[in-house]
């Protein structure tokens, strides 16, 4: 099957000893950029402003959000963007307005360690479900735009893959910008990656089930390591989850223009995440960045989320089309009324709980795709 090899024309793009001796910028050149840069479909055809309005649910974390006061991100530093409230603060701010518990939702087991990485230890935490395994695994990438957020900031989704899934989730941090640049972040993914498929079986995972998943700048990086593992011949990962992936360094997409003051992703916080994470501009045309004019063959099938209320939508979904035209099989869904960062909202978003419904199924086809270690024997 096309989408189940890697080809000659995938090595020849040397995509990952680039990007590992130093992420020389390339593009693939394949895809004239006026055919997928512009791609917008919503609903079939390009998204109006008029349509791009919070529902009642997103609105309400959305007030919550402001109450709190965040800064614009182009006025902080790094450092300072760090200790920023987030969508995750503002979802327990709201669930105890509402009267609800706003403790993190239980699974099996949780633990936090480092693993070892090129640039020094790696924070990790590996959530476990109940019972004895062997369990499928996610490895799984917070967002933050390679700059601000941590394993706690995303801990929610985490949580509901391990208890939806019945998977052991490995989330991992990974070195950002702007003290480490372009590729550090993508190489601390793919050693997360690799810990994962050599440690499965320690953690109770089963070691042919590995997929990956992740958030924002963790949609980048998932699709990321799953390239460079088909372009290093690491086992590919079983699938692939992106919610609402970095797939492109345009400003300029539809989404970006229409959403250009959105919250809690807007377009210049978006230019200040590039400003931070790229050595330079010629590093958002390295295939790692944009993922909508690389070489896309030979990935696992695919689950693209995206919101209409967020400046990433277009990219996401021109990144779903061109994983289609290579072959792959795609869900992709955008969900309207919701913005960047809605998916691990489940608590208090019907729409988060509709699109981690949508990520897990697309979860089980792949790991059902696959044997387990002791049926192989």
């Amino acid at each position: 099957m096309r989408a189940g090899r890697a080809t000659a024309k995938s090595a020849a793009y040397g995509v990952v000893t680039a990007l590992l001796l130093g992420g020389v910028a390339c593009s693939s050149g394949e895809t004239d950029r006026a055919d997928t840069a512009q791609m917008d479909t919503t609903s079939g055809a390009a998204a109006t402003a008029d349509s791009a309005v919070p529902n009642d649910q997103m609105q309400a974390v959305l007030a919550q959000l402001a109450a709190l006061n965040p800064q614009p991100l182009p006025k902080l530093s790094a450092p300072a963007a760090r200790k920023q409230p987030s969508a995750a603060d503002a979802v327990k701010a709201l669930l105890k307005k509402q009267g609800k518990s706003a403790a993190p939702e239980p699974v099996g087991r949780v633990v936090n360690r480092t693993i070892p990485g090129a640039g020094g230890p790696i924070p990790v935490r590996i959530y476990t479900p109940k019972g004895d395994g062997p369990f499928p695994v996610v490895v799984y990438y917070h967002g933050g735009g390679w700059v601000i957020a941590n394993l706690d900031t995303y801990d929610a989704s985490a949580r509901a893959l391990t208890n939806q899934a019945n998977a052991v989730v490995v989330s991992s941090h990974y070195r950002q910008g702007p003290e480490h640049k372009f590729p550090a972040a993508h190489q601390d993914a793919f050693t997360a990656y690799r810990w994962a498929l050599q440690n499965a079986k320690s953690i109770k995972g089963d070691p042919a089930k590995v997929a990956v998943a992740g958030e924002s700048a963790g949609g980048n990086l998932a699709a990321a390591v799953s390239m460079m593992a088909r372009d290093s011949s690491v086992q590919r990962p079983v699938y692939q989850v992106l919610v609402y992936p970095i797939a492109g360094y345009d400003l300029n997409t539809p989404s970006y223009l229409e959403n250009a003051q959105a919250k809690p992703l807007d377009k210049a916080g978006m230019a200040w995440f590039f400003e931070n994470y790229l050595r330079s501009p010629a590093d958002g045309k390295n295939p790692m960045i944009d993922l909508v004019h690389a070489n896309v063959e030979g990935l696992p099938r695919t689950t693209v989320i995206t919101a209409q209320i967020d400046p990433l939508r277009s990219e996401g979904q021109a990144l779903a089309e061109r994983l289609r035209q290579a072959g792959i099989e795609v869900d992709a869904k955008t969900y309207d009324g919701v913005a960047h960062e809605f998916f691990g909202m489940g608590p208090v978003l019907d729409d988060a709980k509709e699109a981690q419904e949508q990520a897990v199924n697309g979860l089980k086809k792949g790991f059902e795709s696959q044997p387990s270690v002791s049926a192989s024997r």
